[in-house]
């Protein structure tokens, strides 16, 4: 099957949707079939062979953060060319509602449309005032699928019709073993953040506050963070005599985010909010971290209800300091999550994953290809 991917956001800042799309193409590929992506990137990016640059994006506030996106002539003008020149058996669509590549791709193309929605938010005035607008390009689509309950009644919620689940995926394999970086985790305890720091909703600021509690009793704990923003920005939110415990990685490479998920005792996951499936903790599980994570809807459905993670209150800092402690002194309870863990991840292999992908493609691909609209 020939496969046209699209993906609404940069493929040069990492990101759960960004991966999603990168994982599933290679799936797909693995699985034999032809895949092309389509993605904003700046024109000197280095790209995997699959991917085909939309031009440049520029960065817009969209569900609680900012994303860099699509949304012009000239990259209408190439997803055009692309749906042309593709001859795809299937087209699908990541966040097409998104004001990006997705919903260019829903208005220039014609034939069968697969449409994923990953965001879930409450409510968004935005969303709901755009919603007659929207409609002509998602009525388009011909399958929906939801990576989580949340985003599924996000969608049915502010656009309407309904999503088959398919959660996202995470490769195993390639957390599953990793050195860890050098002098980590230590004797004296180390936890772990991976996300972007300047990102409200991620949490850091909690997790930093906590980290302030439990160092003032352990001297020896340290913090491995790991992910883009502004380093200085985020050391002076700690006191200048515990700053030498907290390490900043920065951005880091895949293979290196894989050891920091080896080098911690407990992967904190502190978000607020805003998360649809947690595919960093999925990250986390695969490597066999022992997880703390926020009480999102969310993150409780990943560790299933606590059996393959720990959880404590949504912004609470002295209960995470207070949770991450009963942890750090646990080691028999530590191992018990991690193997857990282990088991719960395989649910979301991308060997299966893909597979279900797949299924959705064949209801709906036919005698048609997908071709460019004569008019968008």
């Amino acid at each position: 099957m020939k496969i046209g991917i699209v993906c609404p956001y940069t493929w040069d800042v990492p990101g759960g949707v960004q991966q999603h799309v990168r994982d599933l193409a290679e799936a797909l590929v693995a699985l034999g079939h032809d895949v092309s992506v389509i993605a904003p990137a700046d024109e000197d990016s280095p790209l995997p062979w699959y991917v085909v640059s939309a031009g440049r994006a520029v960065p817009v506030p969209y569900n609680g953060s900012v994303a860099r996106l699509a949304f012009g002539f000239l990259s209408a003008s190439r997803v055009r060319r692309w749906i042309r020149e593709g001859g795809f058996d299937v087209l699908h669509v990541h966040e097409p509602a998104a004001p990006s590549l997705g919903l260019l791709a829903c208005w220039a193309a014609d034939g069968p449309i697969v449409g994923t929605f990953h965001a879930s938010f409450e409510r968004s005035r935005a969303l709901s005032a755009a919603g007659p607008i929207l409609q002509s390009a998602l009525e388009k689509i011909t399958a929906r699928i939801a990576v989580s309950e949340k985003a599924r009644k996000t969608l049915v919620e502010h656009l309407g019709g309904d999503a088959v689940l398919i959660p996202n995926g995470v490769t195993t394999e390639r957390y599953a073993m990793a050195e860890p970086l050098p002098g980590w985790p230590g004797d004296d305890g180390a936890l772990g953040f991976l996300g972007r720091m300047d990102e409200q909703r991620k949490g850091l600021p909690i997790l930093l506050a906590a980290f302030e509690i439990l160092a003032r009793r352990r001297p020896g704990l340290r913090l491995l963070v790991a992910g883009p923003g502004d380093e200085e920005e985020v050391l002076a939110r700690v006191s200048p005599d515990l700053r030498d415990r907290v390490v900043l990685l920065g951005l880091v490479s895949e293979a290196d985010k894989v050891r920091a998920l080896h080098s911690v005792d407990v992967f904190v996951a502190p978000n607020t909010g805003g998360e649809s499936f947690g595919i960093v903790l999925a990250e986390a599980m695969s490597a066999g971290a022992p997880i703390l994570a926020s009480d999102i809807e969310a993150f409780r459905r990943v560790l299933l209800d606590g059996r393959a993670g720990a959880l404590f209150p949504v912004g609470d800092a002295e209960a995470l300091a207070a949770a991450a402690a009963e942890l750090l002194d646990d080691p028999a309870r530590r191992k018990q999550l991690s193997a857990e863990a282990r088991t719960a991840v395989r649910a979301y292999d991308w060997s299966t994953v893909a597979r279900d992908v797949v299924r959705v493609y064949e209801t709906v691909a036919g005698d048609s290809t997908v071709v460019e609209t004569s008019a968008g």
